[in-house]
């Protein structure tokens, strides 16, 4: 018996399609639609649109960090006025009230730094940091569970390969055994009812071979459709033997969990999260605080109103006043200046009203609506609700760890049950198979015992792939390679 069992367990092992794969560099499929696991995996992530979105949101976080380490830096605009005055008006050259038509161009360039705001704009970009850290682990945790979720399309695919041979060799045997039977019925040996009874068995294993063939094309179905490919009835999946693949998992729940708590990203993503937080209350707590803030700025103007005075002739002009000079009135006279006015250009006036100022202000937060008091406030609610998700995150992670443990031991020991009762079952079948052939037992206990090896069979081979996707579960919650 013990020999039996080795040789079935040969024969698994040698069939077993395995999802270790060696390392390729940009591996590709082939012309025949020939697909590696890794290639399964590296096709969808390529082409999951969920996963682009999770990228462009932390594509988002980024722009979010870095707006706010640009916060720290100076500021400067400039800016250009252009306008037409018409009727009376200020004019900009000499502040004086004019009526009439007046184009004007002013200019200016200003910058700003704030010194100190309490601290809020250092702390926020602490804060976006760990934001965008936290997105990019979302990421990760997509491309993890997209992995996941390919690998067990994968192992489906080749679990109803593997019970559509065994179906296929079903219908196989019931096929010989009706020729075989018929031949025996027309030669008048065996009763009809024998036949009809392995008639009827055949009709059962061809539809089951039919059921199995469109559970194989749903599973090659789902399996592109997570790679968002056209669906290929032509596509192929390696299928890799590994010596190792069935052995017992080496580890114990626990150190699973604590490697887990400290790789995997969801828990990661929660931690950092966490600290985002209470950089966020932090940041908002410094707005209680004065800000202080350096401003300069350098201005410049234009009139077309402004006029320079240029003088043409001074000359000495009779007043209505005189002087007595021996009793006689002589006339008084004064100097008198001819001026022109002239146009003052454009570039002179660019160039000559000039201004710059510089200040520092200070500004004291005294009442604000309370609107400061609040946000601090929502600001604390969400530091304690990001320690609530840290820690949900911690326990789920826990229970699904001991589930994932206990689910590998429980297909590991049931895939061995069934290796054993599958070895019992071929015996007995072989033995009454032969039997029958010789027209010893009737047809009920050959069905009865092809049946029974069937059974086992078909359950072997759903028990051997759960055990792999219960090891390949267990090894993403221990952060080790999937393939």
């Amino acid at each position: 018996m013990k020999q039996n069992i080795v040789t079935v367990m040969g024969g698994i092992l040698c069939c077993l399609a395995t999802i270790i794969l060696p390392a390729r560099s940009q591996a590709q499929s082939d012309s025949a639609g020939n697909f590696s696991l890794q290639q399964c995996v590296e096709v969808a992530l390529k082409n999951n649109l969920e996963l682009k979105q999770a990228e462009l949101l932390a594509a988002s976080g980024q722009i979010d960090y870095r707006q706010a380490k640009t916060n720290l830096l100076p500021n400067l605009n400039g800016n250009v006025e252009h306008g037409l005055n018409q009727g009376r008006s200020i004019d900009p050259f000499s502040n004086a009230y004019l009526n009439q038509n007046i184009s004007y161009a002013n200019y200016g360039l200003n910058s700003g730094v704030s010194l100190f705001n309490g601290l809020s704009a250092i702390n926020a970009v602490k804060q976006y940091r760990l934001s965008a850290a936290a997105s990019q682990l979302d990421v990760q945790l997509n491309k993890d569970m997209l992995t996941l979720n390919v690998i067990n399309a994968y192992l489906q695919v080749l679990a109803a390969e593997d019970q559509l041979v065994q179906v296929q060799n079903q219908v196989n045997l019931s096929q010989k055994q009706v020729e075989r039977l018929a031949i025996l019925n027309e030669e008048g040996t065996i009763p009809p009812s024998q036949l009809f009874d392995l008639k009827g068995q055949l009709a059962g294993d061809q539809v089951t071979l039919v059921n199995t063939r469109n559970q194989l094309e749903s599973a090659r179905l789902s399996l592109v459709q997570l790679m968002n490919i056209p669906y290929n009835a032509a596509l192929r999946l390696e299928r890799i033997a590994n010596d190792e693949l069935l052995a017992k998992f080496s580890g114990n729940a626990d150190s699973v969990y604590q490697q887990a708590l400290h790789e995997l990203p969801i828990v990661k993503a929660a931690s950092t999260r966490k600290e985002s937080a209470g950089f966020a209350l932090k940041a908002v707590k410094g707005q209680y605080w004065p800000t202080v803030n350096l401003n300069a700025g350098l201005y410049t103007n234009y009139s077309s109103a402004a006029r320079t005075s240029s003088l043409l002739s001074t000359s000495d002009q009779q007043t209505n006043q005189y002087v007595l000079v021996g009793g006689i009135k002589e006339p008084v006279y004064m100097p008198v200046s001819q001026y022109v006015d002239n146009k003052i250009g454009y570039g002179n006036q660019f160039k000559n009203n000039y201004s710059t100022n510089v200040n520092l202000s200070v500004r004291v937060p005294i009442f604000n609506y309370l609107s400061t008091r609040n946000k601090v406030a929502r600001a604390k609610l969400d530091v304690e609700n990001s320690h609530l998700v840290e820690n949900n995150a911690k326990i789920k992670l826990q229970q699904q760890v001991e589930q994932a443990f206990l689910n590998m031991n429980a297909a590991y020991n049931r895939f061995n049950v069934l290796l054993q009762q599958t070895d019992a079952f071929g015996e007995s079948f072989r033995i009454t198979e032969a039997r029958f052939n010789e027209g010893v037992v009737n047809s009920v206990d050959y069905l009865t015992a092809k049946n029974n090896v069937d059974r086992s069979n078909i359950s072997l081979i759903n028990a051997k792939y759960e055990y792999v996707l219960r090891i390949k579960i267990l090894n993403y919650y221990q952060h080790a390679p999937l393939w």
